[in-house]
């Protein structure tokens, strides 16, 4: 039991550590102008929030669901179905992960999409993360903390039961998404990464939705993109060398002129 309480714990607090340890290493590498999505003066002209104010609201949220989460499992007693031992076998901990991760792109998906088409929701809650009209890699988690809740911490509660993984289990799963997370918002295209090797949905895919033109698009979130091409919200885009340096993520003509 002492384990089970400690994994529970390190599975909501070493996302946390992941989440600085690894947007401050994407800060670090965003002075390589040639692999940034959008240059400096962009990100600083057109964001509507500063630095500081980011920096403020994800610790306050991320706080907020640590609370939150670490509450429900002393009220539970941890996930009754899921089990404390960690199995040993891959071909179970491979299923799981995929299970959970299946799951939370279907939850995040539809509850995303959902904070886009109705006007409320997305002037109340969801148009906070939108300020950051360029991405970077710390304000992958700006959000309303309302919507924080209901998206990750309710996203990853789901994850977490119906994938039946142990808490154990689930510190890795829930810091390889937020690692996923942060490369989502990074803002940058470096090559050879091997998140984008594997994943169609990268930082260039997830950069044409916060521009104006793709808001209506790239609902996918964070590993595939399968519902936006199930639903007909996927945007297609080609990546082009700015003349300045760097790429651009630039919708097909159809969509541009739509």
């Amino acid at each position: 039991m002492g384990f089970a309480v400690s994994d529970e714990l390190l599975g909501t607090v070493v996302p946390i550590v992941v989440y600085w340890i690894y947007s401050g290493l994407y800060m670090c590498l965003g002075s390589f102008e040639n692999y940034r999505l959008h240059s400096k003066s962009d990100e600083e002209e057109k964001n509507l929030v500063s630095k500081l104010t980011v920096v403020k609201g994800v610790l306050f949220q991320q706080l907020l669901q640590a609370a939150v989460a670490i509450l429900l499992f002393t009220a539970t007693g941890g996930h009754a179905g899921a089990s404390s031992r960690q199995p040993s076998s891959f071909i179970v901990l491979a299923s799981q992960f995929v299970t959970a991760m299946l799951v939370m792109d279907t939850w995040q998906y539809f509850l995303h999409r959902y904070f886009h088409e109705n006007k409320f929701l997305y002037r109340q809650l969801h148009s906070r993360h939108h300020r950051l009209v360029v991405p970077y890699a710390f304000g992958a988690l700006y959000n309303h903390p309302l919507e924080g809740l209901l998206l990750d911490t309710v996203g990853g509660a789901l994850s977490f039961m119906l994938s039946g993984m142990s808490p154990r289990t689930s510190i890795y799963f829930f810091s390889f998404a937020t690692i996923k997370t942060v490369d989502d918002h990074c803002g940058l295209m470096l090559p050879g990464n091997p998140l984008h090797i594997f994943f169609r949905n990268n930082s260039a895919y997830h950069d044409v939705h916060h521009q104006l033109y793709g808001s209506k698009y790239n609902f996918s979130q964070p590993f595939f993109v399968m519902w936006d091409r199930i639903l007909g919200t996927y945007m297609p885009y080609s990546l082009e060398k700015r003349a300045e340096g760097g790429f651009e993520a630039r919708p097909t003509k159809e969509f541009k002129e739509d």
